[in-house]
Order: C-alpha cells, then structure tokens, then sequence
C-alpha cells in the first residue's frame, strides 16, 4: 500500500479530468490536512460512506444521531468525488469533511491523531485492514453499519482470509442489513451484533424533485420508461434493441404488436457516473435518435438535438446528465429498468424507486442486492427478466396497462414503507456502544513516521 501511493495520485489526477473533485485536498488521502486539528472533546462523531449511495444512506443515521447526542460534531469521509459532494449537505457549523486515509500505516495514524474521534462507524462494505488496526490499537471504537456482504463478495474476500479476518474480527460491532449478510459476515469471522434492515428504507425522497417529475410526466402526454443508474454496456445493449424496432413497417406480423408499444413509450437513460453522459450522448445519437438532455430543460423536457441522420428519423431519448436529481427522474418515470442488473455487475439499489412509486423491471444480476430484490418481486414492486429484449418488452408493456401500472405502483410503495425502522436501531446500538465506551483523555502520540510510540 505504501508502495502504491504514487499510482494512486496518478489515478485521482486522470480521473479529476472529468471529475474535478478528485483533484481537490489531495493531501488528504495520505494524512496531511490543511484545517487545525478539532478540540479533543469526545464530540466527533466520524462516518465513512465511500461514496453517493453510501452518503444518502448516512444521512439518514447522521440526522437521527444528532437528535441522541446534542452537540455532536460530524467528521465525515468519502472515496469518491460523487460522495464527498453529496457529502457537503449533510454538514453544519463544526462539523468536517476530508477524504478517507489511504490504508497505509502511517496516512492511518495521522488521520486518527488529528481527528480524535469518538467512534468510527463504516458504511455497508468498507473494510480496510490498516484502519481497522489503526482503530484498534488507539482503542477508537469502530462498526460497520448497514453492512452487506453479497455471497460473491464472500467468496472473494475468503481468497485473502489471512487479510480480511484480522480486519473483521477487530471490529467493535456489525450491525448487519439482513440475516443472510450477518451469516456471510460472521463467516469471516465479524462480531455481528444485529439485525437492523436497511437504512436505504427510511430515506424520503426529495419532495419537490419528486413532485416536479410527477408534474412533467402528466404533461408529456406518453407513459415514461426509464434505465436508472445505468452502467457501461447497458446504454447500448437498449439503443440497439430500439432501434431494431424502428420502423415498424420493417418488423413482420407476429411481432408488430410488442414493437408498436415500445415505440409508443418515451425512453429516458439515467447513467450511474456523470463521466459518461458525453459518451451516452454520443450513443444515442450514432443509433439515429435525437437526444434532449436534462441539463438543457428550463420548465419540462426540451425537442433537444435531432437525429443526425436525416434519411433515418427517429425517436427523440432523454437523458438524465444531472446528479443528485434521482428522486425527478423516479417521478417523471412510470417504469425503470434497474441499471447494473442486465451487465453481471450486482444491480444497482432499487429502493428510492420504489419509495418514489416507480416500480422496476430487473434482468439476472442483482446479488449486490439480492434480499432487497427478492423480497420487492414478491411484493409486487418489481419483476424479473432473463435480458434486456425482455425487459424492454416487460416495461413498455407496463407502462402502457394503466390498471396494471397503477397496482404495481402502490405495490411499490407499500413494500418501501414496510422496511422502515433501521436507522432507530442503529442510533441506539450506537449510543449504546458509545456508553460502554468511556471518552479516552489523552492519545497517544506520533513519530514523523505516523507511528504511535512502543
């Protein structure tokens, strides 16, 4: 890890081309920090979340920690440009916000000595063996909260058990999201203490985002399918797909009725990482479709750039190139298609979704998920599909059965609001762990190497 810090540095400048925050505070990563250090109170109160869907998910459990412990002061870490971003809402007068420490020993131990904080709680998945020691050896209590651990994950990790279980038996507690990931986690070796769910469930939407979508899609006049959080692959897997059915007169008889509802539907795209909504655009624009993008839209979705072949007309597709606006695209959809889920990449999370009332078609990979998802296809809220072709052919359908689509939307909320309650859980296991755990006056120092003394 030591070693790999020059190849890091390399990697945040590449990625900082597109995303320019990555290239801010750059010394943070390795444990040097412009700001003076907080007072040594007990006050700090620190939460990894690596990145957005992390973040969102923290700030549930952050607004529900400051109304058990007053005065608390928030000291917050990312991984990720996205994250830190999303980040920066959820922080007050006093509070922090700097990259995650590198895992070396010494970025560890600077991080910790500058900090001092009262508790480290780690969200979902975030195990790092230097820190995990770090923590330990300081005697700074440290959990893993919301935490999932996929069985491939499992496996994955069970390949460096030398590595991980150290790091997750060193663990003060885990609070785990279903009984499924506690049995994977305590495999290897976890101190799994609960059961909690997932916070992800006691999430609101963002009322205005959503009742601004809701508005516009009453207004298009055509029932709105979109693919959420879509990974690379995916866009054009559809684009290809679609413009297979354009035109109709091209397709034979057996098929002309399930083309005829695709085309009826307005196609919206939502990529996952704003890195690619040039390149999506650029997608959608070799298949022949226009393009309207969101970042052009004043008061609804804008004709956008025609198609640039004008000896092909077609369709006009949206795309969703905005952050932070999930919650408007979940009310301007009547269907999504769940990004992740028709590449083997895990599936992407499916539960703003449905607390938006949007209910989702997922194709074969959702085992970044796989509780989450079962139990929303057994509710109603979602179904599964072998591919795309089918998810295509499901979610148009959909969103064309105006009785149909409306059952399944109230199927959709029913099963978000069933979930609920996590994050009381995990503020009172957490307070908990902080009575059991008195306030250390003093820490111990650090050498030039970052290293506490023998």
């Amino acid at each position: 890890m030591w070693l790999a810090q020059p190849l890091l540095r390399l990697k945040l400048r590449r990625r900082g081309v597109q995303e320019p925050g990555y290239l801010l505070a750059m010394d943070e990563h390795f444990g040097h920090y412009a700001s003076a250090a907080p007072p040594a109170d007990g006050h700090t109160i620190w939460v990894h979340a690596v990145s957005l869907g992390e973040t969102r998910a923290a700030a549930v459990l952050v607004t529900s920690l400051r109304a058990r412990l007053p005065g608390m002061r928030l000291l917050l870490t990312h991984g990720t440009a996205t994250g830190r971003a999303e980040g920066l809402q959820l922080l007050l007068a006093g509070d922090l916000q700097v990259w995650q420490p590198w895992d070396t020993a010494g970025a560890v131990q600077r991080f910790l000595a500058h900090f001092q904080p009262r508790i480290g709680i780690l969200m979902e998945t975030e195990i790092w063996p230097n820190l995990v020691a770090g923590c330990a050896q300081r005697r700074v209590p440290l959990v893993l909260a919301n935490a999932r651990l996929s069985a491939q994950s499992q496996r994955k990790t069970r390949r460096l058990a030398w590595l991980a279980r150290p790091a997750y038996r060193a663990l003060s507690a885990v609070w785990a999201q279903t009984q499924d990931d506690g049995a994977r986690l305590a495999s290897l070796g976890a101190p799994v203490q609960g059961i909690f769910g997932n916070l992800k469930f006691d999430a609101t939407p963002n009322a205005e985002q959503l009742a601004l979508g809701q508005r516009w899609r009453r207004h298009n006049g055509r029932p709105v399918v979109m693919l959420a959080s879509s990974r690379e692959g995916e866009e054009a897997d559809l684009l290809q797909l679609l413009a297979s059915f354009w035109p109709l007169a091209r397709v034979d008889n057996e098929h002309a009725a399930i083309v005829s509802v695709v085309n009826e539907v307005q196609w919206l795209i939502v990529p996952r990482h704003p890195q690619r909504f040039a390149a999506v655009a650029a997608l959608i624009e070799q298949q022949a479709f226009g393009v309207s993008l969101r970042s052009s839209w004043l008061d609804g979705p804008q004709p956008g750039r025609a198609s640039a072949d004008a000896s092909s007309p077609r369709a006009t597709v949206w795309l969703g190139d905005s952050l932070g606006e999930m919650a408007l695209y979940y009310g301007l959809a009547d269907v999504a298609l769940l990004g992740g889920s028709f590449e083997p990449l895990g599936g992407q999370n499916l539960i703003e979704a449905a607390a938006c009332g949007c209910p989702v078609v997922m194709g074969p990979h959702t085992f970044n998920f796989a509780d989450a998802a079962e139990q929303a296809r057994v509710a109603g809220a979602a179904q599964r599909v072998a591919d795309i072709t089918q998810g295509v052919q499901a979610a148009a359908r959909l969103a064309v059965d105006a009785n149909a689509l409306a059952v399944a939307q109230q199927a959709a909320k029913a099963f978000a609001r069933s979930h609920c309650g996590a994050s009381a859980r995990l503020t009172e296991a957490v307070v908990q762990l902080l009575a059991d755990h008195p306030i250390i006056k003093k820490s111990p120092q650090v050498n030039a190497h970052g290293q506490p003394p023998p």
